[in-house]
C-alpha cells in the first residue's frame, strides 16, 4: 500500500523517458474490429451474419489473445522504465528515507502522468491510459513471456481485463511505496522511432 505522499516541495527531478517499441503481431485493425463484432453477436447486441456460435467464439478468443499480447509488450517497455527509474532513485540522497519503489513510478504512469504525456496519448488515440498501463504492468508481473494460447483457459481470455486489473492491484500492494506526482517527477513519452529521430537530430547538431 502507498504511504502518504512525500513532500518534495518545489523540487523537480526529470525521469528517464518512457520509450514504447512497436510490436509485430501482424493483426490488422480490420481483424480486431471483426473480432469485436463477433463478441457483440454472441452477446445478442449485434445482428448475426450467419456465422455459427463456435466460429464466432473462435474469433472472439483470437481477438482477446491478440489484445493480451499487445498489452504484454507495452508492459515490457513500461516495466523496463520502472526498473530504470527505481535504480536512478536509489542513488538520489533526498530519497534515502522515502520509499520510492517501482510501484511509485507505476502509479505515476498509470494514474497521474504529466499533462504533456496525457496529451500525446490522446493524439495517439489512447484515452483510457489507466486501463492500458495498469493491465500491461499486471500481466508483466505474472508472465516473463507472452503465454501460448493453448495454455490459457477460455474464461481467462474472455475476461482477461478483470484478471489484469487484479494483477496490477497485487503488484501495487506488494511493497510499501511513496505516492509521487508529475509535479516533482516529470518525464517524456516517445515511440521508439520518434525517439531515434530525436537523437539523430541532436547528434547532427553536435557535429
Amino acid at each position: 500500500m502507498p504511504t502518504p505522499r512525500s513532500d518534495f516541495g518545489d523540487a523537480k527531478w526529470d525521469l528517464p523517458p518512457l520509450i514504447l517499441h512497436p510490436f509485430n503481431e501482424r493483426i490488422s485493425p480490420a481483424t480486431l474490429l471483426e473480432n469485436s463484432k463477433a463478441a457483440l453477436m454472441l452477446a445478442g447486441l449485434a445482428a448475426r451474419d450467419g456465422t455459427g456460435d463456435e466460429a464466432l467464439q473462435l474469433r472472439v478468443t483470437a481477438g482477446r489473445y491478440a489484445e493480451l499480447r499487445m498489452l504484454f509488450f507495452i508492459g515490457k517497455d513500461v516495466m523496463r522504465w520502472l526498473e530504470q527509474c527505481t535504480e536512478w532513485a536509489s542513488r538520489v540522497p533526498e530519497f534515502q528515507h522515502a520509499p520510492i519503489r517501482r510501484q511509485s513510478f507505476a502509479r505515476l504512469i498509470a494514474v497521474c502522468p504529466p499533462e504533456e504525456v496525457r496529451e500525446k496519448l490522446t493524439r495517439w488515440g489512447v484515452t483510457d491510459y489507466l486501463a492500458i498501463f495498469s493491465r500491461a504492468i499486471g500481466f508483466n508481473a505474472l508472465f516473463s513471456e507472452p503465454p501460448p494460447l493453448e495454455i490459457l483457459s477460455q474464461d481467462f481470455l474472455l475476461n482477461y481485463h478483470r484478471y489484469g486489473d487484479l494483477l496490477y492491484q497485487g503488484f501495487m500492494e506488494a511493497e510499501t511505496h511513496s505516492a509521487i506526482s508529475a509535479t516533482n517527477f516529470p518525464f517524456q513519452l516517445y515511440a521508439s522511432g520518434e525517439y531515434s529521430r530525436l537523437l539523430e537530430a541532436k547528434w547532427e547538431q553536435q557535429t
